[in-house]
């Protein structure tokens, strides 16, 4: 009982801080959608492919080997953040170098939007601040301190707000020309806004427990060996989700439409309607999180009748909330799009996407789940099956249906996930 009530206090916290982080958000893209435009924002989702890529090397993994091994161990718990903390800093110095003199490189060969350089050489000064609040996160997981990561989101998306709102202000009163480059440095400033709160935190952590002798060496191999795999696994996952991102609007150029309007739609399904229907996930964005050390602490005490009740109510939960969102959608989703962002085809795209909710939502914490017992092999297994599906779609689909082709290999993809997600877990069930 204890246990439940320690997941059900964390995913409240972070589910609480998870909803006032996307209601920020949800406005922000309001206001960059009319400072911007579609095809602005089309031009500004292309560089998270980037960062998605740069954050599974330089933090991701190591984030999730921290939080499993503070969990199991928490005697070792400062050796283990110091040992993946030195791992992410030395990756990210590398990646943020590359990422700034490569930007030319990536814009054009990689991404094929030479727009994007100058955006990319901005966003590389974030990622060492980004692998040290990661890491921080990681370790107040692993102790089911859920309070600590839920206020560095909401400090980071503050700041990063604020820092555009300012940014943006002072150009006009220079009577000057708002550009894409000024929400990328949101990122910088809030990103570094969770770096100095993260410093703080953890210096009071070790001058409270005056903790003197680490086994940082050894502790840094067992690091390195569980986050290896795991990191490798999600950059190939983020390598592929990449190349789904940057060929959609290259099939719709394919479809018949001109580079102006692929990059319009483009904007309109990343930056507004995919958002809205990934708003309510915050719940089991959430749910995931604590899930992980939750289900590895089970399992390294091998209390199988405690991961069977988590994967019970997780997708009996899950699936009701993920219902739930599809009506509201279908209901709301002509409102939304007029109302929020000025757009119809933001309205017409949250309708057709929003038949996904259900499955959608399970996806995530059963996933979690899964890594959390270890079996992290098999998460990237059923992701890249996934994301194979979907690109699929969209090199082969997209060119003769326009995106009404995308949403077809999302849904598609997302069943053929859980079933083989379910599959694995037939054990615990």
């Amino acid at each position: 009982m204890k246990k439940i009530n320690s997941l059900i206090r964390g995913t409240l916290i972070l589910t609480a801080a998870g909803f006032l982080s996307r209601i920020i958000g949800f406005f922000y893209r309001i206001f960059l959608s009319h400072t911007i435009g579609a095809e602005g924002m089309g031009i500004y989702q292309m560089v998270f492919p980037v960062f998605s890529i740069s954050f599974s090397i330089t933090g991701a993994g190591i984030q999730t080997a921290i939080s499993r091994f503070v969990a199991a161990e928490r005697t070792k718990k400062f050796s283990f953040f110091l040992s993946g903390l030195t791992l992410s800093l030395m990756l990210s110095a590398v990646m943020a170098s590359f990422l700034y003199r490569a930007s030319d490189i990536i814009a054009v060969r990689f991404l094929m939007e030479a727009r994007t350089a100058p955006l990319i050489r901005i966003l590389a000064f974030s990622i060492p601040f980004e692998s040290i609040h990661c890491c921080v996160n990681g370790y107040c997981l692993g102790l089911k301190k859920a309070e600590f990561p839920s206020a560095t989101q909401l400090v980071e998306q503050t700041i990063r707000v604020s820092s555009v709102f300012a940014v943006y202000y002072i150009i006009l009163s220079r009577n000057m020309e708002p550009t894409i480059s000024v929400a990328v440095v949101g990122i910088v400033f809030g990103e570094f806004a969770a770096m100095i709160v993260s410093f703080f935190f953890m210096l009071k952590e070790f001058l409270r427990d005056r903790i003197t002798q680490f086994t940082i060496q050894k502790d840094l191999v067992r690091i390195l060996r569980f986050s290896a795999p795991l990191s490798c696994n999600r950059v190939v996952i983020n390598m592929l989700a990449s190349l789904e991102a940057i060929h959609i609007p290259n099939s719709l150029r394919l479809y018949g439409l001109s580079d102006s309007e692929a990059l319009s739609i483009y904007g309109v399904l990343t930056g507004m309607a995919l958002p809205m229907i990934l708003f309510p996930g915050a719940i089991t964005n959430s749910i995931s999180v604590m899930l992980l050390p939750e289900i590895a602490e089970a399992e390294a005490s091998r209390n199988t009748t405690h991961i069977k009740k988590a994967i019970d109510k997780t997708i009996r939960c899950c699936f009701c909330l993920g219902l739930l969102c599809t009506a509201g959608f279908l209901i709301t989703s002509s409102f939304v799009g007029r109302t929020f962002f000025n757009n119809e085809l933001a309205g017409t795209y949250i309708r057709a996407l929003c038949f996904i909710c259900p499955l959608l939502f399970m996806a995530s914490p059963l996933t979690s789940i899964l890594n959390g017992l270890g079996q992290t092999t098999r998460t990237f297994f059923i992701n890249l099956i996934s994301l194979g599906i979907r690109l699929a779609f969209v090199y082969f689909a997209i060119p003769h249906m326009g995106i009404n082709g995308y949403f077809c290999g999302l849904i598609v993809s997302e069943i053929a996930g859980i079933v083989i997600l379910l599959f694995f877990l037939r054990k615990y069930m």
